[in-house]
């Protein structure tokens, strides 16, 4: 293995890391902020808002982190990728923008605190379908052309990208539901379990639907599945998922724990992003280039190796501390007990 080969595995880990972190950690607020738009009433919203207010800003961290480290550590793959999603991520971060001024302005501007109100759920549903749509075209694949993408800036959108798009909206609510349950008590937690059924219910059709869509349309996929061994191999991926889905099914339905339904969704993201892995292992660039293939020179990925694990520690320290902080659940008269 070469000096320039030896460090794309490191890099490989940090952004699967980043990424998931991202999804995990901004994907339970944004879950939150989808489900927040059925509150029945100001109390009710005050609540919900307040058990995010804390630890919300830091959570899109990792989403610097990731685009960073695949612009540096992998450039190639940056510069087919992002010209492929370019329109559904400009979508996705003028939503977040408009999500983060729709937080700050509802307490600051009481006379139009509906509109802020619908603009924070709003901006959370199409940041979140947004997000849906570059990963089922990263799925799915771009036509690429040498060393660029060769395609149009509307090809992302296709009916797969859309059922993804569709399948992150259940799956973030899902993710917002499990920490609703940990924060709140009462009507809220009940009524953050009635939804949380809902979204596991929309989260296992889309699973299904987009685990037999791939490899129908993708003869690598397939072939990665179901020739032998590999079927045998990998069985335990989907049994687990299903173990999984009936546990956090059976935690949103008994009431007796506030931590099993966010925990086991967790799970369910984590054997869905083992699958999606699995699939597309080693592509970056899915079909087209791996990545040792798509890497940066050894000087580069070394000399931003020193940085990244010098910074790392402290995100994930400062990320740990908030949490920590400000663990417990809220109340409307004592905030966070």
């Amino acid at each position: 293995m070469s000096y320039a080969q030896s460090f794309v595995p490191i890099w490989t880990v940090i952004l699967a890391v980043g990424v998931f972190l991202y999804v995990l950690l901004d994907g339970f607020d944004l879950g939150v902020g989808i489900l927040y738009g059925f509150a029945a009433d100001t109390r009710a919203r005050n609540l919900i808002m307040n058990s995010i207010a804390p630890v919300w800003d830091g959570n899109e961290t990792w989403l610097i982190l990731g685009g960073v480290a695949l612009m540096a550590a992998f450039p190639l793959a940056f510069v087919i990728i992002i010209p492929a999603v370019y329109f559904p991520v400009a979508v996705m971060l003028l939503a977040l923008v408009f999500r983060g001024v729709a937080f700050e302005f509802r307490f600051r501007d009481a006379a139009h605190r509906t509109f802020w109100d619908h603009g924070f759920s709003a901006g959370s549903v199409v940041a979140t379908f947004a997000q849906g749509v570059v990963l089922g075209a990263f799925i799915q694949g771009f036509k690429v052309d040498g060393r660029q993408f060769a395609g149009d800036s509307l090809d992302c959108f296709t009916p797969f990208s859309l059922l993804t798009g569709l399948a992150l909206v259940f799956g973030y609510g899902l993710l917002g539901s499990g920490w609703l349950i940990m924060k709140l008590e009462g009507d809220l937690q009940a009524q953050a379990r009635r939804q949380g059924r809902w979204c596991l219910a929309g989260v296992l059709a889309c699973i299904a639907a987009v685990s037999i869509w791939t490899p129908l349309a993708q003869a690598q996929v397939a072939d990665r599945w179901f020739s032998w061994p590999n079927v045998a191999l990998l069985l335990p991926i989907p049994a687990v998922t299903a173990l999984i889905a009936w546990a956090v099914w059976r935690s949103l339905n008994r009431g007796t724990s506030s931590f099993g339904p966010f925990l086991g969704t967790v799970g369910l993201f984590l054997m869905s992003y083992l699958g999606i892995a699995v699939s597309l292992w080693p592509m970056i660039v899915p079909y087209k280039y791996s990545l040792w293939e798509a890497a940066s020179s050894p000087k580069t990925q070394a000399f931003l190796l020193v940085g990244t694990l010098l910074l790392l520690p402290v995100i994930l320290l400062y990320t740990s501390w908030s949490y920590w902080v400000f663990r417990g659940k809220v109340r409307a008269d004592l905030g966070y007990h």
